[in-house]
């Protein structure tokens, strides 16, 4: 479900209280754990953190007028959900998150991103600040152009092979 609202305000003020609640602890987990140079704002529909154009020009590749993006936090139909770029696009944090998360004893609803919950309780926030604590922002851009390079190195590979 996403949301017209423009601002964090608006968005947390439309939540029904219950998962208000919910959105907020995370968001101030969020807050606290966050490089100084990630900005938070609304993102396709819910709370947005993203690298904004002031320290990283080019933005996102897939709309380069987007900042680039970096964590989603939502109240969707069924379930709330936290999206971590940086879990996805590197597997050895993605491993250590998990091993991190599994030691807490709770169970974890994850997608390819995607941190689905039904109430803050059900998350191991500990483990999610950590994670955040994790990548600073030129470590977080580091990695995305790092991944961008190799992925236009493999689309030369396979045009070169199709020649």
């Amino acid at each position: 479900m996403q949301s017209k609202a423009s601002t964090v305000e608006q968005y947390l003020a439309e939540l029904p209280e219950d998962r208000r609640k919910a959105i907020q602890a995370v968001r101030e987990v969020l807050l606290e754990n966050l490089d100084k140079d990630y900005a938070e704002g609304m993102a396709y529909g819910g709370i947005g953190y993203c690298v904004p154009h002031r320290v990283y020009p080019p933005g996102y590749h897939c709309d380069p007028k987007q900042p680039l993006p970096f964590a989603g936090l939502g109240s969707q139909k069924h379930y709330m959900s936290l999206g971590l770029m940086s879990v996805y696009m590197d597997p050895a944090q993605r491993k250590a998150f998990e091993a991190a998360w599994k030691k807490t004893g709770k169970k974890l609803d994850m997608g390819a991103s995607c941190i689905r919950f039904k109430k803050a309780e059900d998350l191991a926030l500990d483990v999610i600040a950590d994670a955040v604590r994790r990548v600073p922002t030129k470590a977080y851009i580091a990695l995305y152009e790092s991944l961008r390079s190799g992925k236009a190195k493999s689309r030369k590979k396979r045009a070169a092979k199709r020649k």
